[in-house]
């Protein structure tokens, strides 16, 4: 099964995966039924795949990633989402700037993505004492001027001051963005009440 799912993926073609009535999925590529944990697998393995309803036809990929994040959140060891986000996505629903959301999403996973080892080096060394904490920072102001902008409001307050960092330049900037991740944190604290 998993050799001809990569084939198929390897060609550059989507694999088609089937669900029928009675909540079985078939892979079209393997000919064969499936789970969702298969389906987890596949994403993990980068393998591409699109879920069609097998009576109507309509592409239904969208709610199957969705039940298989909620049951990797409901059944994993360790939850990946936290509340205060959830919060906030389901705020998002219905506000004017809701249409920006999968775009700015998208691209905050495929920026962490690609500077994934490099952050993960760096917490493994102490992120405050490496050349990678720019990185990190920078991932940190994307996060916080979304939160700006979606959220008004939500990053201005007061705060702890931060350590100095070991770059002078950098500094200020650093401690502007600590204190506004405590003010933000706040925030979400005292929503989450």
């Amino acid at each position: 099964m998993a050799g001809r799912t990569k084939a198929a993926s390897a060609e550059g073609e989507a694999i088609t995966i089937k669900k029928y009535a009675n909540r079985r999925l078939y892979n079209t590529a393997s000919s064969s039924y499936i789970t969702l944990e298969d389906l987890a697998r596949m994403v993990r393995e980068n393998v591409e795949f699109q879920v069609l309803d097998a009576k109507t036809g309509d592409d239904i990929t969208h709610s199957i990633l969705t039940q298989i994040i909620m049951d990797e959140e409901a059944n994993g060891s360790q939850q990946m989402l936290p509340v205060s986000f959830l919060r906030q996505l389901i705020g998002m629903y219905g506000n004017s700037m809701q249409a920006m959301m999968p775009s700015y999403l998208e691209a905050s996973m495929a920026h962490f993505r690609d500077n994934q080892t490099k952050i993960r080096e760096a917490f493994e060394k102490g992120i405050s004492a490496t050349p990678f904490a720019a990185i990190h920072e920078t991932n940190m102001a994307m996060m916080r001027a979304a939160a700006d902008v979606f959220m008004p409001g939500l990053g201005k307050g007061k705060a702890k001051p931060a350590a100095p960092s070991a770059a002078p330049e950098s500094r200020d900037e650093i401690a502007a963005l600590r204190e506004q991740m405590a003010a933000m944190q706040k925030k979400l604290d005292d929503l989450s009440k």
